[in-house]
């Protein structure tokens, strides 16, 4: 309550001292001119320096050296001009007020700015927030199931296990630490895909036919868990639903800077739920903000094959 009504007075005592600049300037000048007294422009200025430490207190504090080092310069000009111009000739006044009204657009500018790149910082904060949303949005059953095929294998003793906790500890630090870059190394992102593809041969019991080729040059990188989403898609609207002859392809290459992914399995028609899920929409929400402009998603549905085929430009 106490710094409540600190605050309050603090402000009341700000407001008087502007309105006390304003009788000040009100009445010099109904005395004696305001060009024929020397003190009347600093309080002029001081009256105006206060509107905008009212108005604008941040940008105020942010700029007050510049602020009061131009105004100080104006000062120092106006007590010259009145000391080397005894008659105050005409185009003298005019000089003094050209100098005095000079540095107000250039600040206006400034403030116009500082508002301009405080949206754009809005923005880029936003999109980062969504961006580590939608991150969060990955499939966690993934990791839940694998736990629970790794009991099985542990329970029957099976020489995979040690292999699995390998995989699904990779995957996990991989997600964790790299999943927070704003790019990662691509051969590191093909790494992830192969490890979730050989925890999924061990967990499914059916013939599956996994293929997952790729060719691409060292040093590119790419956003973290891009691919992730279509790769649980192929496995769970395609390979879970399926009873034999299932089957997920994977290419990968690269052309310069051009990168081109393209996955496709089949599916069945029959079963109910044959929808994208929440996938393939988080994918597009993120290429948006990661690769606007610079990237092309093609979705296929034709004869229970579903194909994605993403084209990206990196950096």
């Amino acid at each position: 309550m106490n710094s409540f009504v600190q605050k309050n007075q603090k402000a009341l005592y700000k407001v008087s001292a502007v309105l006390g600049l304003l009788v000040v300037m009100l009445v010099i000048p109904h005395y004696t001119g305001i060009w024929d007294n020397p003190f009347a422009v600093p309080i002029l200025i001081l009256f105006w320096l206060g509107v905008a430490y009212l108005v604008l207190p941040e940008f105020f504090k942010k700029y007050r050296i510049a602020i009061l080092s131009v105004y100080g310069l104006v000062i120092a000009y106006n007590f010259f001009f009145f000391t080397s111009t005894p008659d105050h000739a005409q185009n003298d006044r005019l000089s003094l007020v050209l100098f005095m009204m000079l540095p107000i657009p250039v600040f206006v500018a400034l403030w116009f700015y500082e508002q301009w790149r405080w949206l754009k910082t809005l923005k880029a904060d936003k999109a980062k927030a969504e961006l580590a949303l939608l991150k969060n949005q990955i499939n966690p059953h993934f990791f839940f199931n694998t736990l629970n095929n790794l009991y099985g294998l542990v329970v029957e003793k099976s020489e995979k296990a040690p292999e699995v906790v390998l995989k699904l500890s990779d995957m996990m630090r991989y997600t964790i630490y790299e999943g927070k870059e704003d790019v990662v190394l691509l051969k590191d992102e093909i790494s992830y895909l192969e490890n979730y593809i050989e925890l999924h041969k061990i967990r499914y019991q059916k013939k599956v036919e996994i293929l997952f080729t790729h060719e691409v040059q060292e040093g590119l990188k790419v956003a973290p868990l891009l691919f992730i989403n279509l790769l649980e898609n192929a496995f769970k609207h395609g390979v879970a639903e399926i009873r034999e002859n299932a089957f997920v392809h994977l290419s990968m290459q690269s052309q310069g800077k051009r990168l081109l992914f393209t996955i496709e399995n089949n599916f069945d028609k029959s079963a109910s739920n044959n929808t994208n899920g929440t996938g393939l929409e988080n994918l597009k929400k993120r290429l948006e903000y990661l690769y606007p402009n610079r990237h092309e998603l093609i979705v296929e549905e034709k004869a229970s094959i579903f194909k994605v085929q993403l084209n990206l430009e990196l950096l």
